[in-house]
This record gives structure tokens, sequence and C-alpha cells, in this order.
């Protein structure tokens, strides 16, 4: 009986989100998923990556609309929006 190959999600670092975060502000709505991927200052294991871009899509940290990458989070607007809820 052989054992089938069981692959483990290779899961980023706090530096790798970072970086891939960093990464999608600069270029916002100029790359792919793929294309970044291939710009990135440090190489990174597609799987890893896509485990990160996976992440930032579930945080709603990012978007993808027309197959390019799109950085929404505005923390300063939230702050403002939360604030404006408070006084009422």
């Amino acid at each position: 009986m052989s054992a089938a190959k069981i692959e483990k999600p290779h899961y980023p670092q706090l530096n790798t989100v970072l970086m891939i975060e960093d990464a999608i502000k600069r270029h916002n709505g100029e790359h792919t998923v793929t294309q970044l991927w291939k710009k990135l200052e440090k190489k990174v294991m597609y799987q890893t990556y896509k485990t990160a871009i996976d992440y930032l899509l579930d945080s709603r940290k990012i978007t993808i609309k027309n197959k390019k990458l799109i950085w929404i989070f505005n923390p300063e607007l939230m702050d403002r929006l939360l604030a404006e809820s408070e006084e009422v």
C-alpha cells in the first residue's frame, strides 16, 4: 500500500504578507495576481503567495477587478466612520 503524497499548505510569514501588501499598494490596479508575484522583491513560492492573496481577499484589504489586484483597505476612513457613528 503506497501512501499518497499529502501537500501541506505553505503559510506565509508576517514579513512576507507585509511585502505583498506593500507591493499591491505600490502597484495598485496595475498587475494581475501572477504578474505581481513575478515582480516581488523576494522570491516566494506561488502556493505561499496565493495563501497570502486569499487572506488579503478574505480580510477585505484587496479586491480583484478586471483581473487586476486593487488595494481597498482604508483605515482612516474606517476611523472617521466609527467616530461619526459614536456621536449619534
